[in-house]
């Protein structure tokens, strides 16, 4: 079973599925849907087409150089059958798979590390030049003055006992 990539969107096109394009020249363009397709035919750019994997790894949002990439590279050689080479690399597919994960989380947080300290200066800015809204107003915030003081009013007698009543 071979699998390839998507010209346009580098993503993975399985047996029996997407578009395939000749050329005059002969020269195979395969896509995975016919979103990539049509924006091939538009002729837009993949590197500046913002969900393509081009655009992600330009633009540092994707891991770009790393050695567990290496397994995934396209191998044109046929190698001969070998059941003790075979399950070692079904082994090593495992090891090498939780290492790549481990290091995307590493690179994700590393991405998102500069993203809160920005986000904190511009809630500071932010807060600075709309403190009004957030803080009272002088005239509040001094102690009560003796014009407003309360009055006390008596009761009487009289319906005090109608209440008890």
């Amino acid at each position: 079973m071979r699998l390839e990539k998507c010209w346009f969107c580098s993503s993975t096109i399985y047996p029996g599925h997407g578009i395939q394009f000749v050329r005059n020249d002969a020269k195979i363009f395969r896509f995975c849907r016919s979103k990539c397709h049509k924006n091939f035919k538009m002729k837009r750019n993949p590197r500046k087409v913002k969900w393509t994997k081009a655009y992600r790894l330009l633009h540092g949002k994707d891991m770009t150089k790393d050695s567990t990439f290496e397994l995934e590279r396209k191998r044109n050689r046929p190698e001969r059958y070998d059941r003790n080479v075979t399950e070692k690399t079904l082994q090593a597919i495992k090891k090498i798979d939780k290492i790549r994960v481990a290091r995307e989380a590493r690179h994700h947080a590393m991405r998102f590390k500069g993203k809160k300290a920005m986000e904190h200066r511009a809630a500071i800015t932010e807060l600075e030049k709309s403190i009004d809204l957030v803080k009272a107003p002088a005239p509040l915030l001094q102690a009560p003055q003796e014009d407003t003081a309360k009055l006390k009013v008596k009761v009487s007698q009289p319906e005090a006992e109608f209440m008890e009543e």
